[in-house]
């Protein structure tokens, strides 16, 4: 989880990151005492929760999670404070949480814990797939910008796998069709699964990589893919199928074979 902390007062900012710090399953935390400088970092990465105390000197919490709320939907709220009369309006803003200060790990455990059980939480952690067409990835409605193409390429590599673990040794004859085995390329694959790795992480989506020794693959549960859709028999996933799949990789010509069968059928 990615968490951004919101408090103009330094000592609070500080101790409020503390306890955030000691929950296991945090991969980052962010803290601002600017809640300006905290919204345009909220709107422009992927953030899964923002603690915001609500007394602040201009922008106060209640008025930056109205702002988030119109910049970053999928981004869960919680609300920090020493006051309880607020927590009428908060409940009006339909935020995820509220805790009084001050806020110990287990109380921001226990509001985590309870954003990360509601379903459109869990429908934000799927890596959205898309392989009819062509291959496009997304998080959050937003496409996935990969540094490099044949790092996307092998991201749809393994998609097409359906979680089945792949040796380096098919990777290389897969993304390097006309080249042979060799040092050279298994050290460009190892540079690939490196940026292949930074790009998930980075958009909150490490799960979907798994990584065994010289083998990997996708965490399938972790996906939301037409094509698996579609191999479930999910009749709307069937009817977005037009006889292309991942169109512009090669490879994927025997899939397509297969998927062509079953729509006949």
């Amino acid at each position: 989880m990615k968490i951004v902390c919101v408090d103009d007062e330094v000592n609070a900012l500080a101790a409020i990151k503390k306890e955030v710090e000691k929950i296991e399953g945090i991969t980052e935390v962010q803290g601002f005492t600017s809640p300006q400088a905290a919204l345009q970092y909220i709107c422009t990465h992927s953030c899964d929760v923002a603690l915001l105390d609500i007394q602040m000197q201009g922008i106060d919490g209640l008025e930056l999670a109205k702002k988030i709320r119109e910049g970053s939907k999928a981004t869960s709220i919680i609300f920090l404070t020493g006051y309880s009369e607020y927590a009428v309006s908060a409940f009006h803003l339909h935020v995820s949480g509220y805790i009084l200060k001050p806020a110990s790990k287990e109380d921001i455990e226990r509001e985590l814990q309870y954003i990360k059980e509601q379903p459109l939480f869990q429908q934000s952690r799927l890596l959205r797939v898309q392989c009819f067409g062509n291959f496009e990835v997304f998080v959050n409605q937003t496409p996935l910008k990969f540094e490099r193409m044949k790092s996307k390429e092998l991201l749809a590599y393994l998609i097409d796998r359906k979680g089945a673990a792949v040796t380096t040794g098919e990777l290389c004859a897969v993304l390097w069709e006309e080249r042979p085995d060799s040092l050279s390329l298994r050290n460009q694959l190892r540079t690939l699964i490196a940026d292949l790795t930074r790009t998930l992480k980075q958009a909150g989506m490490q799960q979907v990589l798994i990584k065994r020794r010289n083998q990997y693959a996708v965490a399938v549960d972790c996906v939301d893919c037409d094509y698996y859709h579609f191999l479930r028999g999910d009749t709307a996933a069937m009817n977005h199928y037009y006889g292309e799949y991942m169109a512009q990789y090669s490879w994927g010509e025997m899939t397509l074979g297969m998927l062509e069968c079953m729509k006949t059928r």
